[in-house]
């Protein structure tokens, strides 16, 4: 769903589901205990990357059926290989121009993508015309602005290094002001937001490390080019600004920005 640039590179199922996944499987048990959806309704999983949220869905709300549809053929490739695959219909799609005829889904639902969409208001309208009325349209971002997502401690180490860190594509509009404005001139009614906080734990190091770079993201190719000496400082950069636990292992928390909304009858 992204209009489409969760980076070129996220062409990678697999290098995403280790940076993002494991974040992604922590945070939407909150945000569905939040949503309280019924039984039994058509679900749409906009911008579903590898799957992880769709499963979740599976798993906890009973669904009547769900489709999950993400621009990106490599992830949708992935999540088809995965058990989720054969529970869920997985179709490459473009947000803003859903393959989808009106009113066909209950409840749609766009997990930790939206503020990477380049045209909002574009797919809003059409979340909102595929959706029921009456219908639920609900979101999450990661609170890009306030700089607590995943990566905010490598970010933050970063720069102490001196490295000029580029903000994330939408970041401005990751805020729950940006979004009850989106939601607002979409037409929607009974607007509610959330705030969700979640910790995650790291083996040591060498596990946030690897997490925090993988190989398609143009940081990490930067980072590569370095002279090893200045590599090595910037990890020591990084480690220093982390909090460590006596045996090794690293947790902190991220927050994101969660809405959702009801279609007018």
């Amino acid at each position: 769903m992204t209009g489409q640039s969760r980076h070129d590179a996220w062409a990678s199922g697999e290098s995403y589901d280790l940076y993002m996944g494991r974040w992604s499987r922590q945070i939407a048990p909150r945000f569905l205990g939040w949503l309280d959806p019924a039984a039994d309704l058509d679900w749409l999983d906009v911008g579903c990357g590898t799957g992880a949220f769709t499963e979740l869905v599976l798993d906890r709300c009973a669904p009547a059926s769900v489709l999950a549809v993400d621009p990106v053929s490599a992830q949708i490739g992935h999540a088809q290989r995965l058990p989720v695959g054969r529970r869920a219909d997985f179709q490459v799609a473009d947000a803003r121009a859903l393959p989808f005829a009106d009113s066909t889904f209950d409840i749609v639902t766009a997990a930790l993508v939206l503020n990477f969409i380049t045209d909002r208001p574009r797919a809003l309208s059409e979340v909102r015309r595929a959706s029921r009325a009456g219908g639920v349209i609900a979101a999450y971002v990661w609170d890009f602005g306030a700089e607590l997502s995943p990566s905010w401690p490598f970010r933050a180490g970063m720069r102490r290094f001196g490295c000029d860190v580029p903000d994330v594509p939408g970041t401005k509009e990751s805020s729950i002001d940006a979004l009850l404005s989106l939601f607002e001139r979409a037409g929607l009614e009974r607007i509610a937001t959330k705030t969700i906080d979640v910790t995650l734990p790291f083996a040591d190091f060498a596990d946030f490390w690897e997490a925090q770079t993988p190989s398609y993201s143009p940081t990490t190719k930067m980072i590569a080019k370095m002279a090893s000496s200045d590599r090595m400082r910037l990890i020591d950069t990084v480690r220093a600004g982390l909090p460590v636990n006596p045996d090794g292992s690293i947790e902190y928390s991220a927050r994101a920005n969660a809405i959702k909304a009801r279609v007018p009858d």
